[in-house]
Order: C-alpha cells, then structure tokens, then sequence
C-alpha cells in the first residue's frame, strides 16, 4: 500500500520544485506511474480476505477497484485540465495540481482505512481540496452557491455519523472493519439503535446521493471546472456507496425493514431524475442528473444486502465511474470551443468532429448499458437482486431503464447530428490529447469485459 501512497504525496513537493516549463509533462507522467503501479493490485489473490493488512491500512476485493480507479483519475484530471489553466500563473497551476495530488492521498486513505474514525476524516478531509476546486476554478459567479450547498448538504448528514461512531465505539470497544462485524454486542431491537442506524446511514445517502438529498450534485457539477466534476463523478460518488457496504454489514440484523422508504426512495428517483433529464437544455446538468439515477440503482441494491447485489452495486459503480468522467471530458470539449453548455447552441458536430463523435457514441452507449458493457452486466446484477426482493420493483428499474435509453440518445442526437447552427462560424479542430484522454477512459471499460471478475468483490469468494 505504500509503494502507492508515499509517491503519491512525495508529488506534492515535485509539483512546487520543478521548473514550469516541465510541469505538466512530469506531473502527468509521475502520476501516470503511480496509476500503472496500481494495477498490481489487482493481479494479487485477495479473494479470501484482506491484502496488504498493518495496523490502519489494508485492502480487500470491494475496496481494490475503487483504489485502482482513483489512481486512474489522477492523470486524467491533469490531462483534462491542461489547456484552460496554461494561462493563469504559475503558482495557481502549481496549487491546483496540488489540490487534485492531495484528493487523490485523501481517497488512497479512505478506501483503505481499516478503521471507521479513519474513514470518516479522509471521508471529509476530501471536502476541503473539492470546495477549493469547485469556489476558486469554477466557471461562473455561480459557483459560490454550489460550494456551498456542496459543504453544508455533506456536513449536515456527516454530523450524525460522528456522533453514532463515538457512540459505537463507546458501546463495543472498537471501530475496526476486521472485527465489528462478528461483535453481538451492538443492540438491535430499540428505538435507540433505529435512530443510530439512519445517523450512520444518512452521510452515506447524502453523499452517494439519494434522491430528495440530491440537490447540491447538479449545482457543484454544472459550476465546477472539467477535473472537479470527474472527480466527483468517478470516485466521490462511490465514497457514499462503498461506505454503505461497510456500515450495513455492522448493523445486518436490523437492517431489513428500517431500509424499506430508503429502497423505495431510491428506485422513484431512478425514474424522477430521468425524467428530469429528459427536458434538460444544459449538457453538464444532463450527465449529472444521468449520474444521481444510476446512484439510485446502486443505493437500491447495497440496502437490499445480498451477495448478489453488491456484486452489482460494485460493477455498476466503476463502470459509471469511467462513463460518467468520460462524458463530462466530452461535454469539456465542447465548452472549450463554444463556451456554451447549451445543447441546442452546439449541436450537428458530428461533421465538423467526426473522431469526437465516435466518442461520444460510445460513452453514450456505455451511458445505456448497451451489452456486452459491465455497465449492462451491473444493472442486471441489480434488477435481478431487487426482482427478486419483490416483483413490483421491475416496475420502477424498467422504467427507469427505458428513460436512461431515452435521455442519453437524445443526448447524443442533439449534440452530434443534424445541420450545424449558423453561428459557428469557426471551430478549433480535435486534439490528440483529448482523444488520449477519452481511449484511458473508454478502454478500461471495453478491457473489463474480458476479465469482468475483477470487480466482482465478496462474490469472487
């Protein structure tokens, strides 16, 4: 675990010492090493329990994807962000690198922290370099306001959590992911402990987030620069969902009736945030809202606790991961030319881009679950899981499936096809580090259909 992390940091004083002329290529090519040495966790048998095991930090089958795809995001982010900050000056480059180096430590620390109070300071240590990205780099006077819903909508709902760790760890001994969950002390029958199990709950379903909490995700996208909304896209989603997966499994006994209106919530939104999207003139607010349907289904399926589920909870949060960043560098491409993010100013560029416009047809069919996709592969994992809990629920996944099909076609049709709007009178050609860019984001995901085992988690057992 180390032989990631120590380079990791050790990037953040190479970032400020080394001369401007190289630092975007040295940063980019460091961080691209650290990204390539992660895969080696994937290659290690971890199937029967933890890897790398010491006294704060291990890994196990759920939390190695997610690590490997936050060194993954590193690269991509500088790579993103390169163009529109060549011009600022040099020390703001050199902090805003600093702050996507240190998101990146954050979240190392936070997938691999083997005890619950660690979890929770990476858990919102990664607020801090975020709101900086989102306040300071943002590409309106809105940005402000979304900052600020971001912090206070995640402080709120992490309070409780706080509150009920102290308590748990007062009442059992220990915060250790190794041991609590085969402790029967914790009580599972008063009121008390209901409340203690939505307050560990609640941080979780804010951050992931679950419909009704959902409104700081659109705002903090739609303001942020290019790698803020990758970042919050790939991986500080899933910090909801792969927290979920570690409470759940502490408070199993109880967890049956009190998830049913979290269930339930979670499918109406699924089909509540594609319909939303299905009306939206603004590209980036569409690929956000598309991101708080497909957290429902994940959400959904982690409370139903079952091996099968969290299969699918897990294969559906990389593939989103990858698709999602993937279509926010594309809706970048765009806005870096047209400086407008509405679809119907920008639309028929399929003849001025044709190359971008493959992209974009396979991000968009990624976005579907077009099969043989592990996109596809989880969301059956997950409607099959919730058939299987009760029939009606095919109801609202169907529905919900069908809208997806429909907002990201029409995505698609609006952006790339029809007769180019007469105003764009010239347009800066493709360049090849945005097709670089989209082939590590799109690759990885054709790759995973070969060997899709290495997202299967605790089923791989």
């Amino acid at each position: 675990m180390l032989k990631i992390l120590l380079p990791s940091i050790l990037l953040l004083p190479s970032t400020w010492l080394m001369p401007k002329k190289h630092l975007w290529s040295t940063t980019l090519s460091y961080s691209l090493m650290i990204a390539g040495t992660s895969l080696a966790w994937l290659a290690l048998p971890s199937e029967n329990g933890w890897s790398f095991l010491n006294c704060f930090m291990a890994s196990d089958p759920i939390s190695t994807p997610l690590l490997v795809l936050t060194c993954w995001l590193l690269p991509l982010m500088i790579l993103a962000s390169q163009n529109h900050l060549m011009l600022e000056p040099t020390n703001r480059q050199r902090t805003f690198i600093s702050l996507l180096i240190s998101l990146q430590i954050f979240l190392i620390l936070a997938f691999s922290a083997t005890e619950l109070i660690l979890f929770y300071i990476m858990f919102e240590a990664t607020l801090i370099p975020t709101l900086l990205i989102i306040t300071r780099w943002g590409n309106q006077t809105e940005r402000l306001n979304a900052g600020t819903y971001f912090l206070f909508y995640t402080l709120a709902g992490s309070l409780p959590l706080l509150i009920a760790l102290l308590m748990m760890q007062n009442s059992t001994g220990t915060l250790s992911f190794l041991t609590l969950p085969y402790l029967s002390s914790i009580p599972t029958h008063d009121w008390a402990h209901k409340f203690w199990w939505t307050a560990c709950l609640l941080a979780f379903l804010v951050k992931m987030p679950l419909y009704g909490a959902h409104l700081w995700l659109p705002k903090a996208h739609v303001e942020a620069p290019i790698a803020g909304s990758m970042v919050l896209a790939a991986v500080l989603l899933k910090l909801g969902g792969y927290g979920m997966i570690r409470i759940l499994v502490i408070f199993a006994p109880s967890t049956k009736e009190l998830s049913y209106p979290f269930i339930i919530l979670a499918l109406w939104g699924v089909v509540m945030t594609g319909s939303i999207c299905l009306r939206q003139t603004d590209l980036k607010a569409l690929i956000a809202y598309s991101s708080v349907s497909h957290m429902g289904l994940v959400a959904a399926a982690i409370l139903i606790q079952t091996p099968w589920a969290f299969t699918g909870a897990l294969v559906l949060m990389i593939a989103h991961g990858l698709t999602s960043s993937a279509l926010f560098c594309l809706a970048n491409t765009n806005y870096e030319r047209s400086h407008s993010r509405t679809m119907l100013l920008v639309r028929g560029l399929q003849t001025l881009l044709p190359l971008t416009a493959l992209w974009w047809f396979t991000a968009t069919l990624a976005n579907l679950a077009l099969p043989p996709l592990p996109n596809l592969m989880g969301e059956l994992m997950i409607i099959t899981s919730l058939f299987n809990w009760s029939m009606w629920t095919l109801v609202l996944t169907g529905l919900g499936m069908t809208i997806t099909a429909g907002y990201s076609l029409y995505m698609f049709l609006t952006s790339q096809r029809g007769p180019l709007p007469s105003h764009l009178i010239s347009w800066d050609p493709s360049h090849s580090r945005e097709h670089l860019l989209l082939t590590m984001h799109l690759v990885p995901l054709l790759l995973l259909i070969l060997k899709p085992e290495l997202l299967w988690g605790w089923n791989a057992c």
